[in-house]
């Protein structure tokens, strides 16, 4: 995985506060490297309570392209190979982008602001989805796209991490400033805005939801024309339904006019989700800076790793990397790496 390059230092403490993914990814790239690592997670348990439990977990850098910041698909690229490399559940089935017959220009917009894809035809929805072969006549297909399941990647991440000697501390609150090590590296999203003011939150809603009838292999983003929809086969005929992206830091379970949105469009993708079973709903805040791209910045011995936004997956691994350098490397530009990969 290229990280722009990398200075070479001694083993050294290391501290990680937060274990979503982001810490969990930090942790883990430090602790690969030889160094002794600690996590302190103020939660009492590993995961729930935390934007990435609740996440979609697509690994989809050229469909992110296509409402984002380039560099989010450029430097995302190389988080998949990290993920197949650690988490064995790691699903390479690609990504699949349908719309409605009325508003198939939303797939033709979607297409000129992305690429990695090919456009299918009846026939080649068929061959991938056969329960969606009557419903659309074009999709786009993104072969090199793939997808995990986060509440099984945490644990595996604090699983390989264990093997490694990293002892994972919960309900433990700690401050960077006052944490022993010889680095501290801030992963507590917006735990962190003390130190970040500039992070906001953006709520995120998702709904789980059980089909007896409908099977998908992979993601299928739909372009609905009221909440453009993704939909994360879990296994078992369990679905992910996500997400609303609302520029609110409101905190509470989802909104009716979400589920109903969510549900809405989800029965738009395919009739047959009408009789599935609701699981679980959930909402949470994602940690955005103003200009939503994720960020790594040095303070003394405080590292702060932070801003994931909507791409936490996505984006951890090679934050994680960056974070490396930086720490390794007080000098080091994290600017080159953004101007290299955009």
């Amino acid at each position: 995985m290229s990280t722009c390059g990398l200075s070479r230092s001694g083993p050294m403490r290391i501290a990680v506060i937060g274990a979503g993914v982001a810490g969990l990814t930090t942790a883990l790239v430090m602790a690969e490297r030889g160094h002794a690592v600690e996590v302190f997670e103020r939660n009492p348990r590993l995961g729930p309570g935390s934007c990435s439990w609740l996440a979609g977990g697509m690994l989809a850098p050229w469909c992110e392209m296509a409402s984002t910041e380039a560099i989010i698909g450029r430097l995302g690229i190389q988080s998949i190979a990290w993920w197949r490399a650690r988490f064995p559940g790691t699903v390479s089935q690609g990504t699949l982008v349908v719309a409605p017959a009325r508003d198939v220009a939303e797939l033709n917009r979607f297409a000129k602001r992305t690429e990695g894809f090919d456009w299918l035809d009846p026939a080649g929805i068929a061959a991938l989805e056969p329960d969606l072969a009557e419903r659309f006549g074009k999709a786009l297909y993104f072969s090199d796209e793939a997808h995990l399941d986060p509440r099984l990647a945490l644990a595996a991440l604090a699983e390989r991490l264990t093997s490694l000697g990293v002892a994972i501390h919960l309900g433990t609150e700690v401050v960077p400033e006052a944490t022993a090590g010889d680095l501290v590296f801030d992963c507590r999203g917006l735990g962190g805005r003390t130190d970040m003011p500039a992070l906001r939150g953006v709520r995120g809603e998702m709904v789980v939801i059980r089909s007896h009838s409908l099977k998908l292999s992979r993601p299928v983003r739909f372009l609905h024309p009221r909440l453009p929809l993704y939909v994360v086969p879990r296994g078992e005929g369990v679905f992910m339904l996500g997400a609303t992206m609302l520029e609110s830091e409101a905190q509470g379970p989802v909104s009716v006019r979400s589920m109903l949105e969510l549900l809405g469009a989800a029965f738009a993708l395919h009739p047959t989700l009408g009789e599935a079973e609701i699981l679980e709903q959930g909402a949470a805040l994602r940690p955005a800076l103003p200009d939503n791209l994720p960020k790594v910045e040095r303070a003394g011995r405080v590292i702060r790793v932070n801003g994931l936004f909507r791409h936490g997956f996505l984006m951890a691994p090679v934050m994680a990397q960056i974070a490396a350098n930086v720490a390794l490397d007080p000098h080091f530009n994290t600017e080159l790496c953004y101007a290299h990969s955009a």
